[in-house]
């Protein structure tokens, strides 16, 4: 369909509204003051959209119009789209009237590294309101989010990225797998044990044939993303490939074990992105602000 057949098409938006308002209050006098308009100018709007449905959506009855059959199979139909209109509305309006801030992100880094560090952002700005939610990796353009974490090669149309965290990763594994395993004091060693894979299995090829081993049968569990792969880690399922920052607590509390300090990057890494074409809010500004100053790491 062209785009002139599109438009002959499209209905008289004016015309629904007021068909709409006719059909919710039963009576025109009554869309009338919705609308802030005369009757005879509802009246009016009625009639072109039957002439551009050409169908009769209204009849008189006595002093009254009323909906003909047409015109409530018409008013079922539309009324949905009406309601979805008027939620989006009162959404964007409770938005602004509560300084709400939207960001994406990756589970890995909201659950380890954002989220932990969040309660004193929030004490600094007990007004603002954060919707938190998780960004599509395979779908960045359909992101909606004020802000958002992203992890790539930081080239995204339409967007500034900021690098937070690099992209290196070192072996890791749980102290309970350590336990059964151990001692994997080679390279060699680790390439003979169970492995978990992020997203791809390429990333293991890479670190052994920098650690100079010739591991060919790199099997193992393929996870979705990193989360699960830590999660696959922490319960001792196999080793993986980890990013430092994000994974220091675990470290820290004993749960994880870093393997060897010899590190690959394959390129990628967390971003902070904002859209380049439109301006923050002053109240996302101070989100982006803090996260540049409280979670980048080197």
């Amino acid at each position: 369909m062209n785009k002139s057949e599109q438009l002959a098409n499209d209905p008289p938006l004016r015309a629904v509204r007021s068909f709409e308002a006719f059909a919710r209050h039963g009576g025109v006098n009554a869309a009338a003051r919705e609308l802030d308009v005369s009757a005879s100018a509802i009246s009016h709007q009625l009639h072109l959209l039957e002439d551009f449905l050409q169908q009769p959506l209204t009849l008189r009855q006595g002093r009254n119009l009323v909906l003909t059959d047409e015109g409530r199979e018409y008013y079922r139909a539309i009324r949905s789209a009406f309601a979805v209109l008027r939620s989006a509305t009162e959404h964007v309006r409770e938005k602004s009237a509560t300084r709400q801030v939207t960001i994406s992100l990756i589970p890995l880094f909201g659950i380890n590294l954002f989220i932990p560090r969040l309660a004193s952002f929030l004490r600094d700005h007990p007004a603002l309101d954060i919707n938190v939610t998780y960004a599509n990796h395979r779908s960045y353009p359909s992101d909606a989010a004020d802000l958002s974490i992203r992890f790539g090669t930081g080239h995204w149309p339409g967007y500034h990225s900021e690098p937070l965290i690099s992209g290196a990763v070192t072996p890791y594994c749980s102290r309970a797998f350590l336990a059964q395993h151990g001692p994997i004091d080679t390279p060699q060693a680790l390439s003979e044990l169970p492995l978990l894979h992020d997203e791809e299995r390429g990333t293991w090829g890479q670190w052994f044939e920098a650690a100079e081993v010739d591991a060919t049968a790199l099997n193992g569990l393929l996870l979705e993303d990193g989360q699960l792969a830590l999660t696959a880690t922490l319960t001792g399922l196999g080793c993986a490939l980890l990013r430092e920052p994000l994974v220091g607590p675990h470290v820290a509390s004993g749960e994880l074990v870093k393997l060897f300090d010899l590190e690959v990057n394959d390129g990628r890494q967390y971003y902070l992105c904002r859209r380049a074409n439109s301006e923050l809010s002053s109240e996302g500004n101070d989100l982006y602000d803090w996260i540049k100053r409280s979670l980048i790491a080197g």
